[in-house]
């Protein structure tokens, strides 16, 4: 279990970290590159925290570790948009929530796999 959560607490301190970057004025890039990396982020933290339910309760129902892991990632992805209201050149956006609920749920379906089907091997403590 201690693996899981030190991975999952380093992942979400560089989500963390990444959002308190304020944005370079001027133009941005196309806002598809910020809607995959929103994407991409969630989907880690969605299977870190997934993996990381799954060893706290061993036999739980995949549904309910499911349902646990995604909750807590749109959680974190809602609290990391409060975060970025208060940065500089950032702003909160629901449609940033939606691409990191998006993204969680990627994440957790493939750890779900990974626990269901015995994919690669478990990290242990």
């Amino acid at each position: 279990m201690r693996t899981w959560l030190t991975a999952l607490i380093a992942w979400a301190g560089i989500i963390f970290l990444l959002s308190s970057l304020p944005n370079p004025s001027g133009p941005r890039g196309p806002e598809w590159q910020s809607y995959l990396a929103h994407t991409i982020e969630y989907a880690v933290f969605g299977f870190l925290a997934v993996r990381l339910f799954a060893d706290v309760r061993p036999g739980a129902h995949l549904a309910l570790l499911a349902v646990a892991a995604w909750s807590l990632a749109v959680l974190y992805g809602i609290s990391d948009e409060f975060h970025q209201s208060f940065v500089a050149n950032r702003h909160a956006s629901l449609v940033d929530v939606v691409f990191d609920g998006f993204g969680a749920a990627i994440g957790v379906a493939l750890g779900i796999a990974v626990l269901r089907f015995g994919g690669p091997v478990r990290m242990r403590q």
